[in-house]
C-alpha cells in the first residue's frame, strides 16, 4: 500500500463527528471559537458524554443521516428529521480544505429533541433498513448492524433531550 493510500485510510478510519451542547449566550460568531471548542483530550469528551452533553459518531455519520432523512429521491424535507445529524447552519472553518462547523439554534435542537422522543426506531430501521445493510452484504450481519443504530438512536435520543431541557443549541464537527 503506497504511502498516501495508507495516511488516507488512517484518516478515514479517525474521522468522528461529534455533536456538542452549548448555552447560546456561550456562542461566539467565530470559526477559530468553534475550532476550540473541539479541542478537548478524549477524557474530558467521554465525561460530556456520559452527561449527554456531547455525543460522537464514528466514520459511519453518514448512515445515521441515512437513518433518518433518507437518501434522494425519498429524502426527507428540511426540519427535524434532517437536522439529527446533518443539520445546521454552516460556520467555515479557518483551515478551507477541512469541512464546515455546523450549528443548529436552541429553538431547531428543541425540535429535534421532540422528533427523536415521538420517533419509533424501528418504523426508521424498517425504511432505511435496505441501505444500511448494503455495505455489509450478509444477512447475518443485521443483528449487530441493527443494535449498532438503535444504541446510537438511544443516544442521540438522550442528547437532544437533555439540550433541549437545558435549552443549548448543537454546534456540530466532522473532526479527522
Amino acid at each position: 500500500m503506497t504511502s498516501d493510500r495508507a495516511r488516507a485510510l488512517q484518516s478515514l478510519m479517525s474521522m468522528y463527528f461529534h455533536l456538542r451542547a452549548v448555552p447560546p449566550p456561550a456562542l461566539r460568531n467565530s470559526a477559530s471559537w468553534f475550532r476550540r471548542l473541539f479541542a478537548d483530550d478524549w477524557n474530558t469528551v467521554r465525561e460530556r458524554i456520559g452527561r449527554h452533553r456531547e455525543e460522537v459518531l464514528d466514520k459511519g455519520y453518514l448512515h445515521h443521516a441515512v437513518l433518518y432523512a433518507g437518501i434522494p429521491p425519498h429524502q426527507a424535507p428540511d426540519g427535524p428529521r434532517t437536522h439529527v445529524v446533518l443539520g445546521g447552519r454552516p460556520v467555515s472553518h479557518p483551515d478551507p480544505s477541512l469541512p464546515p462547523f455546523l450549528l443548529l439554534t436552541a429553538a431547531q435542537a428543541g425540535r429535534v429533541a421532540d422528533y427523536l422522543a415521538q420517533t419509533d426506531f424501528e418504523e426508521l430501521w424498517g425504511q432505511a433498513r435496505e441501505e444500511l445493510m448494503r455495505p455489509y452484504g450478509m444477512p447475518e450481519a443485521e443483528r449487530d448492524v441493527r443494535g449498532a443504530f438503535a444504541a446510537a438512536h438511544r443516544d442521540l435520543t438522550a442528547f437532544y433531550a437533555q439540550t433541549a431541557q437545558y435549552g443549548d443549541a448543537v454546534v456540530k464537527w466532522l473532526m479527522v
